[in-house]
């Protein structure tokens, strides 16, 4: 007898109750495609910020980020911190802020614009604009065009409310002069002469040094010194060479020190907590008052008690006493990482590449901003003398702030000029056709509608 057709229901009903089914995974994951371990966690974040870390375009993006982030916010308490003084001085309460933000404004444009030259248009550049600053720094010692602010004769006075600090161009001056000369004598095998490495650099540095000084700028002459020994260990100086520069800088300025009464003065209120005899550690003092009763989390913005006539210069020299009032621990800490990050990018540039210009004007570069940074915030701790430069990039002053930022376009500019992060810069460009758009249409017989 032929079988029985099977209902074709039956027939499905019998595959599915013969399938096999996939076991089920539990949590300790004792069947199944096996689990991860549970330490894996830490170790695969780890992992993947390293590679984050590695990635080309990573100095490019914390140059760009810490130093925009330096900007907005330094505009910020520059507002906050000069308020009182612009309302003692009988000036609008938003007049310094509005100065700041139409320098930053123009230090942006600057900043943009040196990020896209290239690398041979800014040593171009570079002794025209040593010649231009020598010419201005000789202007501010002529009498009745240059001014004398705080006892330092460094300005010029442009008309209106604006004044110019040509030493401030100086820093930027011989890091491209330098970086410039040191390259060309590089590509000629000339830097394993000592006097190749030192002439003619370091009498140009000397030069600009002993213009500065006849204003009385010692702060500045500090960080052209920090640039100078910077571009001479980046050239590879040996180390008694280096001794010895150190040791003549050093004897100039034991005795620069020793002959003004308020350098002296200045040195001794290192770690002082009390004004003193005649108030002269006044101002050291009150900006670790400042931070002392900032806290955590601070005051509040635009609650500083020290601004109110108590500290001098909150909005220039000391606005990191006031962030740290106002903003608490967690401000100042922001503040440090964010130039520490600058730092670190500026360092990666300069180690990451096989331009002999682009690793000394980056390498210079970074010098004169960590430098600089380091020297403002240990005179506001107590722990270094009151040397009277501003904070990079966040301190009050349009002339401080131009060639910074323009600085930090040469760090966009070399860190952007690197081979694997231009590779990955024209990956991320959107590919746009400029072709017709318009569909191809076969053509119909004749006739035919």
């Amino acid at each position: 007898m032929p079988a029985e057709a099977t209902p074709p229901g039956l027939v499905l009903r019998s595959r599915a109750a013969g399938s096999v089914r996939r076991p089920a995974v539990g949590r300790g994951g004792t069947s199944g495609t096996p689990s991860r371990p549970r330490g894996g966690g830490p170790r695969r974040l780890f992992e993947r910020a390293r590679r984050a870390w590695d990635r080309p375009l990573t100095a490019y993006y914390l140059i760009l980020g810490s130093a925009l982030l330096i900007t907005v916010l330094g505009l910020v308490m520059v507002y906050s911190a000069s308020m009182i003084k612009a309302l003692e001085l009988s000036l609008p309460a938003s007049y310094f802020f509005r100065k700041q933000f139409l320098a930053a404004v123009i230090g942006g444009a600057l900043m943009f614009a040196a990020a896209r030259m290239p690398a041979k248009l800014h040593r171009a550049l570079s002794y025209p604009i040593l010649m231009v600053t020598v010419f201005l720094m000789v202007l501010v010692q002529i009498p009745g065009i240059g001014m004398s602010v705080n006892g330092n004769q460094n300005w010029i006075y442009l008309g209106g409310p604006f004044q110019l600090q040509p030493s401030e161009f100086g820093k930027l001056a011989l890091i491209l002069w330098g970086a410039d000369l040191l390259a060309r004598k590089h590509d000629k095998r000339l830097l394993t002469q000592w006097k190749h490495m030192l002439v003619p650099l370091v009498p140009v540095a000397f030069l600009l040094l002993g213009l500065i000084m006849l204003g009385g700028d010692m702060g500045t002459a500090i960080i052209l010194c920090a640039i100078l020994f910077g571009l001479l260990w980046l050239a590879g100086a040996p180390t008694r060479l280096f001794g010895a520069v150190l040791a003549v800088a050093g004897t100039i300025a034991v005795l620069l020190i020793k002959t003004s009464p308020n350098r002296m003065g200045r040195l001794a209120c290192i770690g002082a907590t009390d004004p003193g005899p005649q108030d002269q550690c006044w101002q050291a003092v009150h900006g670790i008052y400042a931070l002392a009763s900032g806290g955590w989390f601070g005051s509040g913005l635009g609650a500083s008690v020290e601004k109110w006539g108590q500290l001098p210069e909150p909005h220039t020299d000391f606005i990191f006493a006031i962030t740290g009032e106002e903003l608490g621990l967690a401000g100042t800490l922001s503040v440090l990482a964010l130039f520490a990050a600058l730092g670190y990018a500026g360092i990666r540039v300069a180690g990451r590449t096989e331009d002999p210009f682009v690793r000394y004007a980056a390498g210079g570069v970074t010098t004169w901003i960590v430098a600089q940074a380091v020297i403002n915030i240990g005179a506001v701790l107590g722990l270094l003398p009151i040397a009277g430069v501003p904070l990079p990039l966040f301190s009050y002053g349009g002339s401080a702030l131009l060639p910074t930022m323009f600085a930090v376009g040469l760090l966009i500019a070399f860190a952007r000029d690197d081979p694997a992060a231009r590779a990955a810069l024209a990956m991320r460009q959107p590919r746009v056709s400029w072709k017709s758009m318009r569909r191809r249409v076969k053509k119909r017989p004749s006739g035919e509608r």
